[in-house]
């Protein structure tokens, strides 16, 4: 047995390899079509979907036919056919594929629906609010109108009125009360606690007077203080009371014994009687008085506590 045959009862087709030798090619062996020598093997290239399965196929050549010869390298093979021109070929231009069945487009609709939807129920969640707000306001506004704070007080009544805060004593400058008799204001002195430093003046006179009337919240002794002026020896004005001459009269001693009357300002008291209500307190210069002072305030305690 020579190479390339395997007997006179073979075939030479039976050996795909018969055409590689010498007696093959004499008996007639060629190469099988296709690529790489194996039989009924088919290499077309064809584009991406071009194929269409169970078409009619082209005719293959049949095992042992001669195939084309190959051409130089770079000219074209003659015996070579695009899939375009074969029967079953694909079309000369690209098939779309068809939409899948039972796909739609998103709802566009639905959705527009939904958000309008959204914005309104913002928009009534937002009116309901503001109606509870404006309805608790309301509310808090009336309970305010009808029930008084703690803060809020009574206005403090004018220092020449004789009024005061509840719970305490009258008090006031001099210069704001009654004068008559040619009791005048003056400022010239420094050193009076009275606003604006005006103090009154002007009470040694016979007829000068200064009167105060006063609210008193219960009947009882009480204790009138006067701040003044006095550099020189003692002095004394008639007090009266509601009417009534108060003992032997307001004592204006010069209980400093300082001879300036920058630094003369001192306190002196009596202890008048008062009703409740309104009470009218009087300092006037009579006549047998000693009146050389300078009248700074007026103030009440209750009891007889004496000064400061």
């Amino acid at each position: 047995m020579t190479p390339g045959d395997n007997g006179a009862s073979t075939p030479e087709d039976d050996d795909p390899f018969g055409y590689l030798y010498a007696d093959g090619q004499a008996r007639g062996a060629q190469p099988p079509s296709g690529g790489y020598g194996y039989p009924n093997s088919v290499s077309r290239v064809r584009t991406v979907g071009e194929r269409s399965y169970g078409a009619q196929q082209p005719p293959q050549a049949a095992y042992g036919q001669g195939v084309p010869q190959q051409g130089a390298y770079g000219q074209p093979n003659a015996h070579y056919q695009a899939p375009e021109t074969l029967p079953g070929g694909a079309p000369a231009g690209r098939r779309t594929a068809p939409p899948a069945p039972g796909r739609r487009g998103p709802n566009t609709k639905g959705l527009l629906i939904g958000a309008i939807a959204v914005v309104a129920a913002v928009v009534i969640g937002i009116g309901i609010a503001m109606i509870n707000g404006n309805t608790d306001d309301d509310k808090s506004g009336n309970q305010a109108g009808t029930t008084p704070t703690q803060s809020q007080t009574s206005s403090p009544s004018p220092s020449g009125s004789g009024s005061a805060a509840p719970g305490e004593l009258p008090k006031s400058d001099a210069s704001a009360l009654q004068l008559a008799g040619g009791a005048t204001k003056a400022t010239d002195v420094p050193g009076a606690k009275a606003a604006g430093g005006t103090y009154v003046g002007g009470l040694n006179t016979v007829g000068a007077s200064v009167t105060w009337t006063v609210n008193i919240p219960e009947e009882g002794a009480y204790t009138l203080l006067a701040r003044y002026n006095n550099p020189g020896e003692d002095q004394s004005m008639t007090l009266t009371v509601n009417g009534q001459k108060y003992g032997s009269g307001f004592n204006f001693a010069n209980w400093t014994h300082l001879s300036d009357p920058a630094k003369a300002w001192t306190e002196s008291y009596a202890y008048p009687t008062l009703n409740r209500g309104s009470n009218t307190l009087s300092l006037s210069c009579q006549p047998g008085d000693k009146c050389d002072v300078l009248l700074d305030q007026l103030w009440l305690k209750k009891g007889k506590v004496g000064r400061g």
